[in-house]
């Protein structure tokens, strides 16, 4: 994934067509580009968050932020007793531990390549 102003460009290759395409992801706004290499690729996702950025503001609207940090979460209520006292074994809130277990799964997925 390419990462740029906080936005998230996620590309795929249309072999026919000999050309990469993207999109950003994370936003509930439509914003693509594309290009032939990857240095045209990176060029026209920066330049489509350019573009997405400087169009809300002449509209007067605030863009679409990626990933706002907010995760709601539902679970059965015997994890979330397990979880609140695992938290509590920590000394830690119930939002930091699961923040911290999370972050640990997430870095193993992109050290084993996905």
């Amino acid at each position: 994934m390419m990462h740029y102003k906080g936005y998230y460009g996620r590309t795929e290759l249309d072999d026919e067509a000999g050309l990469f395409h993207g999109r950003v992801v994370g936003i509930r706004d439509v914003v693509t580009f594309e290009g032939r290499t990857v240095r045209e690729l990176r060029k026209a996702f920066r330049d489509s968050v350019d573009d997405y950025l400087a169009f809300c503001r002449e509209r007067g609207e605030e863009p679409d932020k990626p990933y706002s940090g907010k995760v709601s979460l539902r679970v059965e209520p015997e994890l979330h007793r397990k979880i609140s006292m695992a938290a509590g074994a920590a000394g830690k809130s119930i939002n930091r531990w699961i923040a911290e277990h999370l972050e640990q799964d997430a870095e193993k997925v992109f050290e084993n390549g996905g």
